[in-house]
């Protein structure tokens, strides 16, 4: 039989299959991250500028909640009151929790439940992130430019008549806008084309699900928020009678247009965090989520609904009787698919091995206070109630609890969940569930006096209050410390990790879905062979084989010797 030669050249080339680097290692310099297209790395740049944009937003409230200790002057005069409950909210939004689950969370793990190398189009995504960059700079230049004093809802005719950056604060909302569109459109291509072979729709994790019910009201309700700061821009250039009443135009108009948008954007926030508790309650209950398909439905059937209710923000907008009973009707059906979700994560809840790890500690903690927040909500639906409780503190308690307490709760559990993951480095587990239970003290001090205050009367945005509100905002201010301090504790460690933390195995919390699969942390592509799709939330085969490492029985004949007997025969 004929032989070829080997080249000396190649002699010395190592033998067998070479194991790639991981993402954060493929390539050195700060270059290699700005102009990546790798999704991790986006993504991480997506976070690290989220976790600063927290601290940040949370500065603003903490400075809020110190005004408020007493009534009249604390530490500063009502005009920046008004700038700080501006930036506070316009940060908070606009730059943490609409971005956070899709654009930092998604964008890392999102390809890899998927068994994807990558996004479908990589430098679109990379596009998106310097957007995002460019919007939050200009709310931040906002600060030294005039300031922002509008409310972060920038109504009219406040942003009409202010002599503060409201020209800046749009062109940075646009920007952040088409940010999260081209997120949208990546998340929607790559669910729909990035699919493995044996993975169909009921193949999914939840939280693709939610990621896509989120990526279609990213898509098609955006737009029209950009529509709406062009048009008041124009307005302020042009004088051409929009909104402005003085000249003809409808302030009523700009909160329709607003709320169109900003309706679905509420969900824009849920959504995704309700997919990230959907993994997390099961994996830590060790148990196939209750009622799949009615959970995945509920995630478009939210992300449908979220379309029709923008009026239930404008019951006492002078809208006709007609428009305010319809839309009070279509905001309680909100809540038949919001309690779908409730019922099956309790439902799973239900003789599951349960794990109280740091993120199902989160998760229990969304469980409550996404429950109180909905049914809050429910309360501010019906008309006679709503003409009380509009523009109280009841609203303002309603909203955190929804979009903080919830949202923000989630993105928190989402994070230590898959942190080892995409870093490599396990983060300090006493710390993180000191902190959760921190997090979850603090929120619960700071909102709830809010909803007696609001029943009683006290409204919002006010930067002077009557005597007798005095208790109750002091117990939500010592609340709001409790929460900054857990908050900042938490990234303090999650950064610290990364030179104090012990290496991260695949698999610590025994998930089963594809991203257990993929080394730790992921290599650039992200798996180093084609990952095997298993049954969904399936943990019968999975074992753990020494402390916070699992594997299964099926995928690492290489540890079967290593499982008890027991755990043999049991499988």
């Amino acid at each position: 039989m004929a032989t070829t030669a080997i080249p000396e050249s190649l002699k010395n080339l190592p033998q067998g299959p070479v194991k790639e680097p991981d993402y954060l290692n493929a390539s050195k310099g700060l270059w290699s991250w700005l102009s990546t297209l790798d999704h991790k790395r986006i993504g991480m740049m997506y976070l690290f500028g989220i976790l600063f944009s927290l601290l940040l937003g949370g500065a603003f409230a903490l400075l809020l909640r110190t005004e408020l200790w007493s009534p009249g002057k604390t530490i500063v005069g009502a005009d920046t009151y008004n700038q700080f409950f501006t930036l506070h909210g316009s940060v908070m939004v606009f730059l943490v929790i609409i971005p956070g689950i899709p654009a930092a969370l998604g964008n890392i793990i999102l390809p890899i439940q998927l068994g994807a190398p990558d996004v479908a189009f990589p430098k679109l995504n990379l596009s998106s992130f310097y957007l995002w960059i460019s919007g939050a700079t200009l709310l931040v230049l906002t600060i030294p430019f005039g300031g922002l004093d509008t409310g972060w809802t920038l109504y009219t005719p406040y942003s009409l008549e202010t002599h503060s950056a409201v020209m800046i604060a749009t062109l940075g909302v646009f920007l952040l806008g088409f940010s999260s569109i081209f997120t949208g459109l990546n998340m929607l291509v790559t669910i729909h084309k990035f699919r493995p072979q044996g993975m169909g729709w009921f193949q999914l994790p939840l939280n693709i699900w939610a990621i896509y019910g989120t990526a279609i009201m990213q898509v098609l309700a955006t737009p029209v928020l950009g529509i709406t700061v062009m048009l008041l821009t124009v307005e302020r250039f042009g004088h051409i009678g929009i909104f402005d009443p003085t000249l003809g135009g409808d302030p009523v108009l700009f909160q329709h247009f607003f709320w169109f948008y900003s309706h679905p954007a509420v969900y824009i926030m849920i959504i995704p965090a309700m997919g990230v508790i959907s993994e997390l309650i099961s994996t830590y209950a060790r148990k196939p989520l209750f009622g799949y398909r009615f959970v995945a439905y509920s995630s478009l059937s939210l992300a449908l609904l979220s379309f029709l209710v923008w009026g239930h923000h404008m019951f006492v907008s002078g809208q006709s009787r007609l428009a305010n009973m319809v839309f009070s009707a279509l905001t309680f059906t909100v809540g038949i698919p919001s309690a779908i979700k409730v019922f099956n994560w309790i439902a799973t809840l239900y003789k599951g091995d349960i794990r109280l790890k740091t993120g199902m500690l989160y998760a229990l903690s969304f469980l409550l206070l996404f429950t109180i927040g909905g049914l809050t909500g429910l309360f501010l639906g019906i008309l006679s109630v709503d003409v009380h409780l509009h523009d109280t503190y009841f609203v303002v308690a309603h909203f955190h609890y929804v979009m903080m307490g919830s949202t923000l709760v989630a993105f928190l559990g989402g994070l230590h969940h898959w942190w080892p993951k995409f870093t490599g480095k396990m983060y300090n587990e006493s710390l993180g569930r000191l902190c959760a239970i921190g997090v979850f003290i603090g929120f619960n001090t700071t909102f709830l006096p809010q909803f007696v205050m609001g029943a009683r009367g006290m409204p919002r945005r006010y930067w002077d209050y009557d005597p007798q509100y005095q208790i109750f905002h002091q117990i939500s201010t010592i609340g709001a410390f409790i929460l900054g301090i857990s908050l900042f504790i938490v990234v303090v460690y999650l950064m610290a990790s990364f030179w104090t933390g012990e290496k991260a195995s695949r698999n610590p919390w025994g998930g089963s879905s594809l991203e257990w699969q993929a080394p730790t942390p992921p290599t650039l592509y992200n798996f180093e062979t084609p990952p095997i799709v298993h049954e969904l939330y399936n943990y019968d085969d999975l074992v753990e084989v020494a402390p916070d490492r699992w594997e299964r029985l099926t995928d690492a004949p290489d540890y079967v010797s290593a499982v008890p007997a027991v755990a043999k025969d049991h499988h």
